[in-house]
């Protein structure tokens, strides 16, 4: 059961307790009819189960069950007990943009009382506890880029807006405005939930958009983006298309990434900034220890970072349509240079470009702090801007697993709830990687099919 106990910050002016709502209490108020309890799996697959209203009491106080072999990546086999998910109060999100008298809230999965270490929001609380107990606080921000497209009756893929054909699409005008009632309606959302969306654009390939709202501390940011895939997803089938986050869709377009900005705070201050860099790029000597940390990791986080055998096809492109791939394929650091990375847009915040679309946020986050905080304990300095003295990151999803096991500040992160995660975690991208290597294609067939 969850409970909340009043604190001295959580009492009227008469010194009584004041009581938070309730789950069945905020879900009435916004006319809610019913909860979609959430949670993901290891690889960031959406699940959940749909509550009525009026069993909301009984599921914040005892949660709902779930097979957790069915669920997916998880860490459960068919003979083991039940997933209990328990709601996250504070991620409670009404959704009547999706469907009238929707709401969605975010959960915890418990097995037998215990929270779920194989579950990505556990373990990314659990790397927080860490850092909270070196007295820090890690704040993120997510760019969400996505494309929009249909199926043909062959099977093939082509950007839902048949007119969006330009070589060189980026920030279209024509093609934003196309898709006018499609942004509008998640920017709408985003900002009615008070995410801050400040930004909707038209990104570098045919049918590719990005939509972007403010930082905010990490677990919340990582709720957000399920959140926003979520309600991108279902809005587009609304409008009878597909919204893929799939890193590399198209062979000859740039892919979908999904770049993190992160920054320290202490006690509700900012910790990397100073004016006095002489690098001179704003940083403190706390934020570029924590950048070292990060690049020194590069290739072991890459395999949470960019998780699927599609995500090697975006980072190893050598050219697209217009010209630029926006991926890193080393592991280096400069000032507002897209082709790092680490990119530094500012003194307030390190932007990570090593994460694409298919990124669990959870996970991401979680071991991005843990090599950060790593850098910081080691004092490591990143060298020059733009030195390219490291290796390059891994060329496939094999290369990047092999990177992750023979990490152990990465698999470290992973396991901080609990053992064996890693290392499932590694074998489950293994036998993806082996499935795709095994499976015949028409690259196959073009290439050897008459060669000899």
């Amino acid at each position: 059961m969850m409970t909340t106990d009043a604190s001295p910050a959580t009492r009227s002016a008469s010194g009584l307790p004041l009581v938070e709502p309730s789950l069945a209490e905020m879900a009435r108020a916004d006319g809610v009819r019913f909860l979609l309890a959430m949670f993901v799996d290891l690889t960031g697959k959406p699940c959940a189960k749909l509550v009525p209203v009026e069993s909301a009491d009984e599921l914040q106080a005892e949660g709902v069950g779930f097979a957790g072999y069915a669920v997916g990546a998880i860490g459960q086999q068919p003979s083991d007990p039940d997933l209990v998910v328990l709601p996250d109060l504070a991620s409670y999100t009404p959704l009547p943009w999706v469907r009238e008298g929707l709401a969605l809230v975010h959960c915890d999965p418990h097995v037998e009382g215990v929270p779920w270490h194989f579950a990505p929001r556990v373990i990314l609380k659990a790397v927080l506890a860490r850092a909270a107990a070196q007295q820090v606080e890690l704040f993120a921000g997510a760019e969400i880029e996505y494309f929009l497209v249909r199926r043909g009756e062959d099977g093939t893929l082509a950007p839902a807006d048949t007119q969006d054909t330009e070589a060189r699409p980026c920030y279209d005008a024509r093609g934003l405005t196309r898709m006018y009632d499609h942004l509008t309606g998640i920017s709408t959302a985003m900002n009615a939930l008070g995410w801050g969306n400040y930004a909707n654009d038209h990104e570098d390939a045919n049918g590719q958009f990005e939509q972007n709202f403010a930082y905010a501390d990490a677990l919340t940011t990582a709720d957000r983006v399920i959140t926003a895939r979520y309600l991108i997803s279902v809005l587009a089938e609304q409008r009878d298309m597909t919204a893929t986050f799939m890193p590399k869709p198209f062979s000859d377009r740039t892919g979908s990434g999904m770049h993190l900005h992160l920054s320290l705070w202490r006690g509700g201050d900012p910790r990397f900034p100073d004016d006095a860099d002489p690098r001179g790029f704003g940083l403190s000597d706390l934020a570029y220890r924590f950048l070292g940390g990060i690049l020194d990791h590069a290739s072991g986080l890459q395999a949470v970072l960019a998780p699927t055998v599609n995500s090697y096809k975006r980072t190893g492109a050598t050219s697209t349509r217009s010209g630029a791939t926006w991926s890193p394929r080393r592991p280096t650091y400069g000032g507002n240079d897209r082709t790092h990375f680490v990119r530094i847009p500012d003194g307030q915040r390190i932007e990570l470009r090593g994460g694409d679309g298919a990124t669990n946020p959870y996970l991401a986050l979680a071991v991005a702090l843990a090599a950060g905080l790593d850098g910081v304990a080691r004092e490591v300095d990143p060298g020059a801007p733009g030195a390219a003295d490291r290796a390059e990151l891994p060329p496939t999803l094999l290369h990047a697993v092999e990177a992750l096991r023979a990490d152990a500040v990465v698999t470290g992160a992973l396991d901080a709830a609990g053992p064996g995660v890693a290392e499932y975690f590694a074998g489950v991208k293994r036998e993806e990687f082996l499935d795709w290597h095994g499976t015949v294609g028409s690259w196959e067939h073009d290439r050897y099919l008459t060669a000899f």
